[in-house]
């Protein structure tokens, strides 16, 4: 489809479409069927789709999967949630960002029949997707669900190409449930009849809840760690999956739960070989080429790492899954870790401390920019200290924080806040 322009920019047509529903998160697929029936059902028309759901990885898992498909040659199709610095981030259109302009036309599109189905900003985020993916040509298009899977707004395509479900843990309770079964049945509601789903490793409960879905939809089921390993030998990782014994480079994003990752993302694409040809050198290639920004991304340039004068790296992970993760790479650093850390109030603090308590050498606490509904340091410093964290301060700007741990130097920064300010932190960092 050919670039024009559009009245509005992508941004106030968002508002515009924001102010029909303010309510972001307002789980039902009734909305959704209604909004792609106005629009010609798009799902319909989508190139092979690879559905992912799960609490942490998703990310991730589509970042290798597209490197490694980008490296055989094909055309990607990607859409993930949420965005860091632009709302174009979240949707790729066979291998690029989709332009403003094409955002525009879509969003536009869709403005008027969201009016009268009512749907959700993000159900209309994802219908302009549908749209767009439905009309431009791509090989496969990669897709993240947004909260959930059952109920979430990517649900509705008939017949993926496989589903997929990254490591679940306790996360967004408030909505999909406070123990692991109820959240890991939601997650399973994206298993469907005759699609076949590749797991991670998952506690028993969750283990559980996704075998039972995938045996009443009757489809087979690969759960890691039972169906298929990974072990580290050397300078790789070998994948084993029953048949065959094949070793991979390991990923160049830092931490051992990336190698999880990448060990999914194989798993997932050699199964869906037959349909998407793929092999072993172009997946090598796509584990070694996947970028994921804001997940322990060391930064490069830009105020705070001429500040600190030493190595700085941008998580935006806070649930207690991704502290684990978070945990298992500060124990592997040579030299000691400070935090700075904002949390949003939804975030439980306590289990995040809890995993990253005995690998922190300080920690300072800021206020979240703004009435975002984060945490106000003191209330973050508390939680921090009760648990044990050895050094725990207060400030209230990142540069403040950065002069409180001076004395640490030559540690390493870990700056630790929510997604949206990471995005922040990325437009003058990289």
């Amino acid at each position: 489809m050919a670039e024009a322009s559009a009245p509005g920019g992508p941004d106030a047509i968002l508002a515009r479409l924001t102010a029909l529903h303010p309510k972001r998160i307002d789980l039902s697929l009734d909305r959704v069927h209604r909004l792609l029936a106005a629009l010609g059902n798009p799902e319909r028309r989508l190139p092979p789709v690879v559905h992912v759901a799960g609490t942490n990885g998703k990310g991730s898992t589509i970042a290798y999967m597209r490197a490694m498909y980008e490296a055989a040659g094909y055309r990607v199709h990607a859409y993930t949630s949420p965005h860091l610095v632009r709302f174009n981030e979240r949707m790729v259109l066979a291998g690029e960002i989709i332009s403003n302009d094409t955002l525009a036309l879509y969003l536009e599109r869709i403005l008027t029949v969201s009016k009268e189905t009512h749907a959700t900003v993000f159900e209309a985020e994802t219908a302009v997707a549908f749209l767009a993916f439905s009309e431009h040509s791509a090989d496969v298009l990669l897709l993240e669900t947004g909260l959930g899977g059952r109920l979430d707004a990517t649900n509705v395509v008939p017949q993926p190409l496989c589903s997929v479900i990254t490591p679940i843990g306790i996360d967004h309770a408030e909505f999909l449930g406070d123990t692991l079964a109820k959240i890991a049945s939601e997650k399973a509601g994206i298993i469907k009849p005759n699609v076949p789903c590749i797991s991670a490793n998952q506690p028993a409960e969750v283990a559980a809840v996704l075998s039972d879905r995938a045996h009443a939809c009757n489809v087979p089921f690969s759960l890691g760690g039972i169906d298929w390993t990974f072990s580290l030998k050397d300078h790789a990782f070998l994948l084993r999956d029953g048949q065959s014994e094949i070793a991979f480079p390991l990923p160049h994003l830092p931490g051992g739960h990336q190698i999880a990752n990448a060990a999914l993302a194989t798993m997932v694409v050699r199964h869906c070989a037959e349909q998407l040809p793929i092999d072993d050198a172009a997946i090598a290639r796509g584990i070694d080429q996947a970028k994921w920004s804001a997940r322990l991304q060391k930064l490069s340039y830009g105020p705070l790492v001429e500040q600190w004068a030493g190595d700085v790296y941008l998580d935006g992970g806070h649930n207690a899954h991704a502290a684990a993760a978070i945990a298992g790479w500060m124990a592997q650093q040579s030299t000691p870790v400070v935090m700075i850390c904002a949390m949003m109030q939804r975030k439980d603090a306590r289990a995040y401390f809890s995993e990253l308590a005995p690998h922190l050498s300080a920690l300072c606490c800021i206020p979240m920019p703004g009435d975002s509904g984060g945490y106000d340091a003191e209330t973050l410093a508390s939680a921090a200290s009760a648990l044990g964290v050895a050094d725990v301060m207060q400030a209230d700007t990142m540069h403040e924080a950065i002069q409180q741990l001076e004395r640490y130097r030559p540690a390493t920064v870990l700056v630790a806040v929510s997604l949206h300010l990471a995005g922040e932190v990325l437009k003058t960092h990289g």
